[in-house]
């Protein structure tokens, strides 16, 4: 495991797996609650990519697994955590990456897409039509005060909205989660927009057909110059356990850079 320490004085975790094989490093970026193992090492990821050869590293995000966790709002959002990206790049000494983000982790990689060049191909998932008509995150599809409370509260049984009911027992059930820090994270969810057409990077987007924060994928990829779509089975969780899931992100990115 490495460190870095961002600009506002918080020290990032990350791992390195693998090494200079063919093509640019393999950037992964968790999703909400989850962190870089959770998400991508336990699932295979990881193993996948370096069985082809690639170098991957997977930082947990600000408030996530084994980096900083403040309780304050004012130091958490997508936007913050796709500048602590660009600095894990610049900590690393890389000029080129393909990136991968779910969730809450592919609205930091479109932020950091549409805004760094270094990123060359890029897969995202866990997401859908929200990012074009509501700025990131679907946030219409559950109760955001129920989601922050939810996660604050000793007593999560009064929570009736089902999907922050969700993510309060994914929250519970990773050993080491800080939910006052989630909570803050969840509270400054990004709502700013980002500049799809900005973004140059060849893109793939795979949705889970039954997600209801993935709704509408078409509409994303539409947005974004040249994206592609595979849409899979599962819901939010269960799209990332299709057996195309993982095939599909290793061969989209180990295709060459578009001209």
């Amino acid at each position: 495991m490495g460190t870095f320490t961002t600009d506002d004085g918080l020290h990032i975790a990350f791992e390195d797996w693998g090494g200079a094989g063919s093509g640019p490093p393999v950037v992964l970026h968790h999703g909400f609650i989850a962190d870089g193992r959770l998400n991508w090492l336990y699932g295979g990821v990881v193993d996948a990519f370096t069985a082809a050869g690639r170098r991957v590293i997977a930082p947990d995000a600000r408030g996530h697994g084994r980096s900083d966790k403040p309780h304050d709002p004012a130091f958490y959002g997508e936007d913050r955590m796709s500048r602590d990206l660009g600095l894990l790049l610049d900590h690393l000494d890389l000029d080129q990456i393909d990136l991968v983000g779910y969730s809450m982790g592919a609205i930091v990689s479109l932020i950091t897409a549409s805004r760094d060049r270094r990123v060359r191909r890029m897969v995202v998932g866990g997401v859908g039509c929200a990012v074009v008509e509501s700025g990131g995150v679907e946030r219409r599809m559950i109760d955001g005060d129920q989601l922050v409370q939810g996660l604050l509260t000793d007593d999560p049984s009064w929570i009736t909205d089902p999907v922050a009911r969700q993510f309060r027992e994914f929250a519970d059930a990773i050993p080491g989660n800080d939910r006052k820090a989630l909570a803050a994270q969840a509270t400054a969810v990004h709502r700013g927009g980002v500049d799809l057409a900005a973004i140059t990077a060849p893109t793939l987007l795979i949705a889970g057909r039954d997600d209801p924060l993935a709704s509408r994928p078409e509409v994303l990829v539409g947005a974004i110059p040249g994206a592609k779509l595979l849409v899979v089975d599962g819901d939010h969780m269960g799209a990332l356990g299709d057996p195309r899931f993982v095939p599909a992100m290793v061969g989209f990115l180990s295709e060459a850079s578009e001209a």
